[in-house]
C-alpha cells in the first residue's frame, strides 16, 4: 500500500472495477482489523484493513481481501450486520446490498463452503440506503425513491412500512435507540419513527432542498447532520427542529454526510462527482474551515471505520483513504 501524494489521500487500494459504494463495518467483529466492503458493477468484495495509526508493526496500511461475492448487477448500497464475527469458528460474514434492480440481497458466508444469499422484493423504485438493526441484527430497514421506508426480517418479510412524502435518501438506526428509526427525505424533512407504535414521533426541517444525505451521530445521539443543497446542517434534537449550525461548503451541490465514529465533532462531506473529480471535505465543529480537503477521481461512497479518524471514498478502480487529525 503506497502513500498517494498526488491526490493527497494517505493510502489507496487498487480494485478490479469502478467502486460504487464502500462501507466499513460499524460493529465489533472480534478482530483487530477494520472490516470493509466495497461494491462494483457486479460484485461485492469483503476485506480487512490495518493502519499504522493503530498498529506500530504496520507500515502505512495493510489490506487483505477475504472474499469476492458475485452480485450480477451494480451495487448501490451496502449495510453490515452486527452478527458478522471474524473470531467465531467458522467465521460469519453477513451484509445486505441494495441494487439497481430495486431488490435487497442478504449475503451470509463462513468464508469457506457456505455462501448464501436471499433476495428481498417489494420496493418499486431505486433504493437509496439501508441499515441493520444495531443490536441483534435481525431486521433491515431500507428507503427508496418509491416514497417508502420498509423494515424487513431476515427472511425478506416486511415487518413495517412507512409512507414518506418524498424519496427516502438516508435511514439510520442508533445502537442506543434500538426502537427508533431515523429517515431523511429529499424534501428536507428528517423524521424519527417509533418502531413499536409505528408512528412518527419527531421531525426536523432543513428549510432547503434537495436533502441528499443525513446521519445520526454515534457518539452523541442528540446530534443529527445532513447535507442539503450546497450546505451542511447540524441539529441538536433537544433544542429545535431547525438546524443549530449550517454552512455552505460545496460549490456545486453536496452529496454525502457521514459522522466520524470516534469524535462527535468530526464529520465528512462529499460533493457531486464532477467531470474529473469529487471533493471530500473533513470538518470539525470547532473550526470555521474544513480541516482536510481531498479529491478523488469520480468518487462515490463515504465511510469511517469504527476506531480511527480516517475516512474512505470509492472511485475509479481505487479506494482512497484520508487520515484526519482529531
Amino acid at each position: 500500500m503506497k502513500q498517494d501524494s498526488t491526490r493527497n489521500s494517505a493510502y489507496t487500494v487498487d480494485c478490479e472495477d469502478y467502486v460504487h459504494v464502500v462501507k466499513f463495518s460499524p460493529f465489533e467483529s472480534g478482530d483487530a482489523c477494520s472490516l470493509i466492503a466495497y461494491g462494483g458493477n457486479n460484485y461485492v468484495v469483503v476485506g480487512t484493513c490495518r493502519f499504522q495509526e493503530e498498529d506500530a508493526e504496520v507500515e502505512g496500511m495493510q489490506y487483505k481481501t477475504l472474499r469476492t461475492f458475485h452480485h450480477g448487477i451494480r451495487v448501490d448500497a451496502i449495510a453490515w450486520s452486527p452478527e458478522t464475527r471474524l473470531d467465531a469458528l467458522p467465521p460469519q460474514i453477513r451484509f445486505c446490498t441494495a441494487a439497481s434492480d430495486r431488490k435487497l440481497r442478504l449475503y451470509t458466508s463462513d468464508l469457506q463452503d457456505k455462501n448464501e444469499f436471499k433476495t428481498f422484493d417489494g420496493h418499486s423504485d431505486y433504493i437509496n440506503d439501508l441499515v441493520f438493526a444495531p443490536k441483534e441484527g435481525q431486521e433491515v430497514a431500507s428507503v427508496s425513491d418509491d416514497h417508502t421506508c420498509r423494515v424487513w426480517d431476515l427472511e425478506g418479510n416486511e415487518k413495517a412500512h412507512f409512507v414518506l412524502r418524498s424519496p427516502g435518501m438516508s435511514v439510520c438506526w442508533h445502537p442506543e435507540e434500538p426502537f427508533k428509526l431515523m429517515v431523511a427525505e429529499k424534501n428536507g424533512t428528517i423524521r424519527f419513527y417509533d418502531l413499536v407504535t409505528q408512528q412518527a414521533i419527531l421531525s426536523l426541517e432543513c428549510e432547503q432542498k434537495p436533502l441528499m444525505s443525513a446521519d445520526w451521530c454515534l457518539k452523541n445521539n442528540l446530534k443529527i447532520g445532513a447535507v442539503a443543497g450546497s450546505d451542511w446542517l447540524i441539529w441538536d434534537v433537544t433544542r429545535s427542529s431547525y438546524p443549530q449550525d449550517k454552512r455552505p461548503i460545496h460549490v456545486d451541490r453536496a452529496r454525502l454526510f457521514r459522522w466520524s465514529r470516534v469524535n462527535e465533532n468530526l464529520f465528512a462531506t462529499t460533493g457531486y462527482p464532477g467531470k474529473t473529480n469529487t471533493q471530500l471535505l473533513v470538518h470539525h465543529l470547532g473550526h470555521p474551515q474544513p480541516i482536510l480537503t481531498g479529491t478523488a477521481a469520480v468518487g462515490s461512497g463515504l465511510t469511517w471505520p469504527r476506531t480511527l479518524p480516517l475516512c474512505a471514498v470509492g472511485g475509479d478502480h481505487k479506494i482512497f483513504f484520508w487520515v484526519s487529525e482529531m
